[in-house]
């Protein structure tokens, strides 16, 4: 059953800048879809979209859909959003200090929440706070719900975040590159954590993140954004093993093998567009060694490939053949 259903969302500046341009997808209840890309692709920009919490003063959805639960989220109040964020919507940070209250323990962060959404007594809230810690894998959490964030480590700190976020039992949760500033084995234990908590939960996970091995670890479908649009969506399996967008399959060279002999690092040539320098037609098309004249003048439409219904991408030479019918 689809939970939430985003189509044609697009943010601009007050200076009429386009930073995400049209995005279309879906998530059903239960699933993990990985929002791939390089830095400034706009995948940040479109969660917080989600959660109607654009940075500073100058975004605003300039236009689209976003049904949660078949509820269009755009037109709503900011009084009815604060219904809708964590209640519905939750969110895990990059970096937990930032996010996390330092003045504040870590366990009556947690049961704030509780007396928030749920109206439980200080009594309940402080139990359930405990429930939560325990959940995330935190030990000895009656003693560590009397810590304050700066009492964690950094890996400790995420599953504080994590704690936060379950605390108001929102039926969708968005992981901001929760692992970037983590260490590998630390990293390998929150991915699992959150792959466990959307098994146990049946939350619906959206996992924004640079990293492919990542998402080829954990997410059921990936969607690849490059200069503020989608080129590429489709099952973990479909896009990373038969890759129709050439950008998509740079991502998937650029990995580090950990097999076979030393090499150079392979790379994709130039850089990532610039929001207000967006070129015209394909916006990857300066950095694409197979572009034509239709690629600078035209922007692709997002089409399905030949062998799935559930795999498209927006290429006038894909690698893989695509239909005529839009995605």
């Amino acid at each position: 059953m689809t939970l939430l259903d985003v189509s044609q969302l697009t943010v601009t500046t007050v200076n009429q800048v386009t930073l995400v341009d049209g995005i279309s997808f879906r998530l059903a209840e239960g699933e993990m879809l990985g929002l791939v890309g390089e830095s400034g692709s706009g995948k940040t920009v479109t969660c917080r979209a989600l959660m109607r919490l654009l940075p500073g003063q100058g975004l605003r959805i300039s236009g689209g859909s976003i049904n949660l639960a078949g509820r269009d989220l755009v037109p709503l109040s900011e009084a009815q959003m604060a219904g809708v964020r964590g209640r519905e919507i939750g969110m895990i940070f990059q970096n937990p200090s930032s996010h996390l209250n330092p003045v504040m323990t870590v366990g009556e962060q947690i049961a704030e929440s509780r007396r928030l959404h749920f109206g439980a007594s200080r009594r309940q809230a402080r139990a359930d706070a405990l429930d939560f810690l325990r959940q995330v894998g935190i030990p000895d959490p009656q003693s560590r719900a009397k810590n304050y964030p700066h009492e964690f480590s950094g890996g400790m700190r995420q599953r504080a975040m994590i704690a936060v976020a379950l605390a108001a039992e929102p039926r969708l949760l968005i992981a901001d590159e929760p692992t970037t500033a983590l260490d590998v084995t630390v990293q390998m234990q929150i991915l699992r954590l959150l792959s466990d908590l959307r098994s146990e939960l049946g939350v619906a996970v959206i996992m924004i993140t640079h990293d492919l091995g990542v998402v080829a670890q954990t997410c059921d479908r990936i969607a690849v954004m490059y200069g503020g649009r989608l080129c590429e969506s489709g099952g973990k399996r479909e896009v990373l093993h038969h890759a129709a967008h050439p950008y998509t399959q740079g991502l998937i060279d650029c990995q580090p093998q950990s097999e076979g002999s030393a090499g150079h690092l392979k790379t994709i040539p130039g850089q990532p567009p610039v929001a207000n320098h967006f070129p015209e037609g394909c916006r990857f098309h300066p950095r694409c060694h197979a572009a034509s004249e239709a690629c600078r003048q035209q922007q692709p439409a997002l089409h399905y490939t030949q062998n799935s219904l559930s795999h498209a991408a927006a290429c006038f030479h894909p690698f893989q053949p695509l239909t005529q019918r839009e995605g």
